[in-house]
């Protein structure tokens, strides 16, 4: 068998097409490559070869505007900023935390904030005594909350516990601990100003004394470092409040004419009864007197003429000699009302001058009891002292038994069991 010729080898010929497609992909890959700038990498020679990492290209050129100075310190700036904000809102959500957190006082404490005391004293005062225990987000807290000048003195009983949020709504609502003065209806100007100087909670010295009649017995409620004089202008305006709403209800046709005529017949009403139900009354019986012209024949009139304002704190046994003396506020010897009040009236006494009962009655006297009986006509009211004078001397007799057996107990001319019980002396004289 004949050999045949030796085929050509296809692997090493290629076709004029073959050819020409490959140099199209050349160019496209030359271009793609950047215009020639970068030219293909030519196929390894050996496996070494074709380990080996192609050469990196050049990183792209900065542009001129970023290199400015301005841009890079506006950046820079832009960056601080935005960590400041975040840093700070951190802190405020720390300090808020810490602000409303429970405190570290461990027991209850009383703090007294004095007048005129700021914001960086006051916090002071709360750190040194335990209160709060940091003191720059308290003062950042009150800030904050726009409370810097709100804060009121006083004294304070702080819990256990309290946070400074909780400090801060105390101060500024003025929760302070309240003391308070009791003045009784019916007091003297002499006595109220003797109670408030002796009060251990008032401070400073009254600077103006006020008139009688002028102040309103009340409880007055107050906080520490409140002064004399404040007290004592509190009353005087509680008095001249009370005394314009009464006045404006007051009843017609009454025989007073002004405000100040009001107070000084309720403070002869004050006087003459303490009982709340016989006010109107006693009230409407000096009312009727005053209308037909008679004088008011009170005795707490003539003791205030006599003593003043320590009237009250003398014995009230009026002489006749007393009675008799010249005396402007005796209602015995004068017309109509005296020239000023003999008390300070509560408002129960001004009301029922204002509004008295439509009585006919005339007069009264005490019934020995801590009441009064009252009369139309003088016979009636002769018959009402003539036992008022029989429980005077039964109660006299009864107190000088009581003495002649005290003395007899003392001498040992009698056992002590054998002595009249002062109870059934008393029921006897009545």
């Amino acid at each position: 068998m004949q050999d045949s010729p030796e085929a050509p080898d296809h692997q090493n010929v290629s076709s004029p097409e073959t050819e020409t497609s490959s140099t199209d992909t050349n160019q496209a890959t030359n271009q793609t490559s950047g215009g020639g700038e970068s030219p293909m990498r030519p196929a390894p020679k050996s496996p070494r070869e074709a380990i080996q990492p192609e050469r990196v290209p050049e990183p792209p050129v900065r542009s001129r505007h970023a290199r400015n100075p301005f841009v890079v310190f506006f950046n820079f700036l832009l960056t601080f900023a935005v960590l400041a904000v975040l840093a700070c809102g951190d802190l405020l959500y720390w300090g808020k935390t810490e602000f409303d957190s429970k405190g570290p006082l461990a027991q209850e404490t009383t703090i007294i904030v004095a007048p005129g005391s700021g914001l960086e004293t006051i916090t002071n005062t709360l750190d040194r005594s335990g209160v709060v225990d940091q003191a720059w987000i308290f003062i950042g807290g009150v800030w904050l909350y726009k409370n810097t000048d709100r804060l009121k003195a006083g004294e304070y009983v702080f819990p256990v516990g309290v946070s400074m949020r909780g400090v801060m709504d105390m101060l500024v609502e003025g929760k302070a601990v309240l003391h308070s003065i009791t003045i009784p209806e019916g007091w003297t100007n002499a006595q109220i100003v003797d109670r408030v100087n002796k009060h251990p909670i008032l401070v400073g010295d009254l600077t103006e004394m006020p008139r009688e009649g002028a102040l309103l017995p009340e409880t007055y409620k107050f906080t520490r470092g409140t002064t004399q004089q404040e007290i004592i202008d509190r009353m005087r305006h509680a008095q001249e409040k009370v005394l314009a709403e009464i006045w404006a209800r007051r009843s017609e046709g009454l025989p007073i004419k002004t405000p100040e005529e009001l107070v000084i017949l309720a403070s002869i009403v004050e006087k003459e009864t303490g009982r709340a139900d016989e006010r109107p009354r006693v009230a409407g019986v000096f009312v009727n007197r005053l209308k037909k012209g008679w004088r008011l024949e009170s005795d707490p009139t003539i003791l205030y003429g006599l003593h003043g304002g320590e009237a009250w704190q003398r014995s009230r046994t009026l002489l006749k000699s007393e009675k008799e003396a010249p005396n402007r506020y005796n209602t015995y010897q004068i017309r109509g009302l005296p020239p000023g009040p003999i008390a300070n009236p509560g408002r129960k006494a001004m009301e029922a001058v204002a509004n008295p009962s439509r009585t006919e009655e005339m007069f009264f006297v005490a019934d020995g009891r801590g009441g009064h009986l009252f009369a139309k006509t003088l016979e009636e009211h002769q018959r009402n002292v003539k036992r008022w004078r029989e429980v005077e001397k039964g109660r006299r007799d009864a107190a000088a038994a009581a003495e002649k057996a005290d003395e007899a107990v003392a001498a040992g001319e009698v056992r002590p069991e054998a002595k009249p019980a002062n109870g059934a002396a008393q029921d006897a004289a009545s």
